[in-house]
């Protein structure tokens, strides 16, 4: 796991709500303070979709992706005033978490993984980040995590979203 202070706060709010730079990642959950309190549960409702509109979602059902979320975000954050406070809570969908094991060559299935989150914590006016893994196995190895928390590194740099590791 590593923790990363973001250096460019307008910088990583433009690439977080106007650019497509995050749309691949599934949302967990996501929690939004204003004049209001928003806090999101990134499940989908089975219920609200017929069964053809079910089937049409593919294998990453579960979670709604941050394209469908980020302009209700969006509307919640844009404004004169800064946001007191928000998180989110991304997770890597499972057809990357299979391609990021195939090119790591790691010693685990997809099935072991239960997920690769990226947190996003915005407070005071500074902005984290903070990778995590979740599997469903136990194992002492620590490769998973040392490879995902490269796989953020890069992500950022990629992104041009300079950071310091804290």
């Amino acid at each position: 796991m590593i923790s990363v202070k973001i250096e460019h706060t307008k910088d990583f709010m433009n690439k977080l709500l106007l650019s497509q730079a995050f749309d691949a990642f599934l949302v967990r959950e996501a929690s939004i303070a204003t004049f209001f309190t928003v806090h999101l549960d990134g499940k989908r409702n089975k219920d609200f979709y017929t069964s053809e509109e079910w089937s049409e979602l593919g294998e990453d059902i579960e979670y709604a992706r941050w394209a469908d979320l980020k302009p209700f975000c969006f509307q919640v954050i844009k404004g004169k005033k800064t946001p007191l406070f928000f998180k989110f809570v991304f997770k890597l969908s499972k057809k990357n978490t299979g391609k990021f094991i195939q090119q790591t060559g790691l010693q685990v299935t997809e099935a072991d993984v239960s997920g690769l989150f990226l947190h996003i914590h915005f407070e005071q006016g500074i902005i984290t980040c903070t990778s995590g893994t979740a599997l469903n196995i136990f194992t002492m190895d620590k490769t998973l995590d040392k490879e995902w928390d490269t796989m953020v590194e890069r992500f950022l740099k990629q992104n041009q979203l300079d950071y310091e590791i804290l």
